[in-house]
C-alpha cells in the first residue's frame, strides 16, 4: 500500500509515543556496552537485517568499542504489509561467515520467524556461533522460536513504527516509537 504525504501525518499525529530519543539513546548506550564487554576478543562479523535493521545498526555501531567487520542481509516476511508472509531472502552476507562469531542487529523481534531463519541459515553457512541484539521486543503471551541476547526495550503487543520500523513503508526515520492508535 502507498500511502500518500496526508496519510502519513494522520499516522503519526494519531500514534502514541512509546519510547522517546532520549530514552534510546540510553538504551544504545547500554546495549554497546553489554555487546562490547561480550564480543570486544571476538573481532565479530557484525549483520544489519535490512532494512528495519539499518537505523539501529547506524545508531549502534559507532558505539561499539571493538574493531569489526561489517555486512547486510536481507530477508523479509512483511513486504510493507502488517502481516508476514514466507521468509525471503533478498540478500545474503558477500563476507564469508564460516568459523566466525556473527553478531545479526534487528529493529524487533516480534514473532521471531524472520530471526529464527537468519540464525539457522547463518550456521547452515558454517557460523562459528551466531548472536542476536535487538532494539525492541514485543511481549507476546506465546513462546518464540528464538530468544535475542541482546535487547534493548520491550513493547506491548501493537503495531508499532519508527527507529527503523515502518507503517506501510513510511516512518522508519522517526527518532522514537510509536504505536499505532488501538481501535476502540
Amino acid at each position: 500500500m502507498t500511502m500518500d504525504t496526508r496519510e502519513a501525518w494522520s499516522l503519526i499525529n494519531g500514534a502514541e509515543l512509546l519510547h522517546g530519543r532520549t530514552e534510546i539513546e540510553l538504551t544504545l548506550d547500554r546495549l554497546a556496552g553489554q555487546i562490547t564487554a561480550a564480543l570486544a576478543d571476538e573481532c565479530p562479523l557484525v549483520l544489519c537485517i535490512m532494512g528495519g535493521g539499518v537505523v539501529f545498526a547506524g545508531e549502534l555501531l559507532p558505539r561499539l568499542g571493538f574493531p569489526l567487520e561489517f555486512d547486510y542481509l536481507h530477508a523479509t516476511r512483511y513486504r510493507g504489509g502488517l502481516c508476514g508472509g514466507e521468509i525471503e531472502w533478498a540478500v545474503l552476507p558477500r563476507t564469508p561467515v564460516a568459523g566466525r562469531v556473527v553478531l545479526v542487529l534487528d529493529d524487533i523481534l516480534d514473532e521471531g520467524h524472520t530471526l529464527a531463519a537468519t540464525k539457522a541459515k547463518l550456521l547452515e553457512m558454517g557460523a562459528a556461533r551466531v548472536e542476536i541484539a535487538v532494539l525492541t521486543e514485543k511481549l507476546l503471551d506465546h513462546d518464540k522460536p528464538v530468544a535475542p541476547d541482546y535487547v534493548g526495550l520491550r513493547l506491548p503487543n501493537r503495531f508499532v513504527f519508527g527507529m527503523g520500523m515502518d507503517v506501510h513503508g513510511m516512518w522508519r526515520n522517526l527518532p522514537a516509537i510509536y504505536a499505532m492508535k488501538e481501535k476502540d
